[in-house]
């Protein structure tokens, strides 16, 4: 008897939401993945984050009813969780990929290992505790260019939180995590922690694209996240 295929777990950005990563979805699901794509933005709009995410992360999942094993899979800011949200599940998880995204530094926050004036400048456009939207890190331009769709576009800005400053301050969670792990690199900005998952001896892939390429490019997206989804479930 073949046994069904460990359902992809679709975690987006804490700066995004669920529009972000539904093309990879899509694809996914096309090439015969099941995938849950979750919405986890209500979490992100007030301290402590990491608790109020992992929290949602494990209730969604468990009112999803989703039955058999889980890969999870963490774009961006959401992989340093990852291990975190795989700990808070009853659900057995086999694998976690990490989509252009920053690796595990338990017990670390962002600002410990970002760049001085990075935090600098966060904390400059921040108002009344609370950063930005995503899009306004950056000139419009920018975005324009990794998603020319102009609905898709709208339709992921909209989703967009004013993420409180205090999250780059907060302890990243101290869960270990000794199951097997992927990288998928999408942009160059990845390029580090694609090298250290690489050392480490993890399955990788990579593309020359960008950071929203599941949104854009999912088709792309998804073939190379297959593959690693599959070399993991050997492991």
């Amino acid at each position: 008897m073949v046994s069904a295929p460990a359902t992809t777990v679709l975690v987006h950005s804490p700066y995004l939401g669920p529009a972000s990563l539904r093309p990879l979805a899509g694809a996914l699901a096309a090439l015969g993945q099941p995938v849950l794509l979750l919405d986890l933005r209500v979490t992100v709009n007030a301290a402590p984050v990491h608790q109020r995410l992992i929290g949602m992360f494990a209730d969604a999942v468990e009112d999803s009813l989703v039955e058999g094993e889980l890969v999870l899979v963490g774009h961006s800011g959401a992989g340093p969780l990852l291990p975190a949200f795989a700990d808070a599940l009853e659900t057995p998880v086999t694998g976690l990929v990490f989509l252009d995204a920053d690796l595990p530094a338990p017990g670390r926050s962002w600002r410990d290992d970002a760049p001085a004036d990075r935090m600098a400048h966060l904390k400059s456009i921040s108002r009344d505790g609370l950063m930005p939207r995503w899009d306004r890190w950056f000139a419009p331009e920018v975005l324009s260019a990794m998603v020319p769709d102009v609905r898709l576009l709208e339709e992921i800005v909209g989703e967009e939180a004013e993420v409180p400053l205090a999250f780059l301050k907060e302890p990243r969670p101290t869960v270990a995590w000794t199951g097997p792990c992927g990288y998928l690199r999408l942009s160059e900005a990845y390029r580090t922690p694609f090298g250290t998952a690489r050392d480490l001896g993890w399955p990788v892939r990579e593309l020359e694209s960008h950071h929203l390429a599941a949104a854009s490019d999912p088709d792309a997206v998804a073939r190379p996240l297959t593959d690693l989804i599959t070399e993991l479930s050997t492991r």
